[in-house]
């Protein structure tokens, strides 16, 4: 990390953290943050259901919720870019504070509860999004929806044609009885209104799933086949956790999704479970607790074909991304990987 980064993060974490990341997508927005730009190399390059990836490092959905900073990010040294979570209608989210730094732990707390300015909001700046980046977005249920599974459907049909992806996020804990979706019958029916709107699509684009770390295995095998019945693309593994054990920070208690460093081994251990479950016949996203290269290489090594970062930004600023990927270049040469793909799973059964 550069002088000026510890500079600028430490200004940062003297301001309340929702003020703090809505100042960091200001700076980006005004180009005063040096971007490195495209990252990649022979090595780094790879594919994810159909989608060709400068590098496997994404920014997870919840950074840039109403996609107003989409070309600076594109030049940050991100593979690719999860925009949202985005609603058909306009939501508030739970009141403030809700969102908690544990510096300690290196966590972080959220209970937004899908806070965002909507879908038709959202689309004008897909409609203008970046052609040269690969940009896909979260898709949400309004809290008061009388029927939220229908709600993913009309986001994907709105915004489905400034897209190159689109995850169903059925796994956040900050929206009551939402994470009910994730059983067998509920998102069967949840993923065929979605794949229907999508093939209303001139042309059809991958749809991921977003799961939850706190399922039990039987919950986990049960989700894999729905999805792979139900046409998913790829899976995204994980949203944040409900659990808070052996953290140290005083915020430990605050209501939300743990996210961050203690996330790592959790998330960690369902990926490489789904990864066994699957038996390779779907790409997997990993997703928790992600701050070095090393955990980067971890994650695919255990099952992923690509990684999503965010909470660890929040300590190590945006040059994360660079580091992380120009660390990965050089840990694939160092231990004989000619590609992503072929450290793919190499590491998995170390996590079962």
């Amino acid at each position: 990390m550069t002088l000026t980064d510890r500079i600028g993060l430490g200004l940062m974490h003297r301001l309340e953290p929702e003020r703090a990341h809505g100042l960091a997508l200001q700076a980006l927005k005004a180009g005063v943050v040096p971007l490195p730009g495209l990252v990649t190399s022979d090595r780094l390059r790879c594919e994810v259901a159909g989608l060709r990836l400068a590098n496997p490092i994404g920014l997870a959905a919840g950074f840039d919720k109403n996609a107003v900073a989409l070309s600076p990010l594109s030049r940050a040294g991100f593979g690719f870019i999860e925009a949202g979570a985005v609603t058909p209608k306009p939501q508030a989210g739970n009141a403030k504070p809700r969102l908690f730094r544990l510096t300690e732990d290196r966590a972080v707390i959220n209970r937004f509860g899908f806070n965002n300015k909507g879908m038709e909001d959202v689309v004008q700046r897909l409609a203008a999004r970046p052609r040269d980046a690969v940009i896909g977005l979260n898709l949400g249920a309004n809290k008061d929806s009388a029927d939220r599974a229908e709600d993913f459907a009309r986001v994907l049909a709105r915004c489905g044609p400034h897209l190159d992806f689109a995850t169903v996020n059925v796994s956040s804990p900050n929206t009551e009885k939402l994470r009910d979706l994730q059983g067998a019958e509920a998102l069967a029916a949840l993923l065929k209104g979605v794949m229907e709107a999508r093939s209303w699509l001139e042309e059809p684009i991958p749809v991921f799933l977003k799961i939850a770390p706190d399922l039990s295995d039987l919950e986990l095998s049960e989700v894999a086949d729905v999805a792979q019945a139900g046409g998913v693309a790829a899976i995204i593994a994980t949203n944040t956790t409900l659990t808070r054990d052996g953290l140290r920070s005083a915020m430990r208690e605050q209501a939300g999704g743990l996210s961050g460093a203690p996330l790592f081994e959790r998330s960690t251990r369902v990926l490489a479970r789904l990864a066994q479950v699957t038996g390779g016949a779907m790409p997997l996203i990993g997703v928790g607790g992600v701050g070095s290269a090393e955990q980067a290489l971890e994650k695919i090594r255990a099952g992923a074909s690509a990684v999503q970062l965010y909470s660890a930004m929040v300590f190590e600023g945006i040059g994360l991304v660079e580091r992380i990927a120009r660390g990965l270049d050089k840990l694939l040469e160092e231990k004989g990987f000619s590609s992503v793909g072929d450290a793919v799973g190499t590491g998995r059964d170390a996590w079962l």
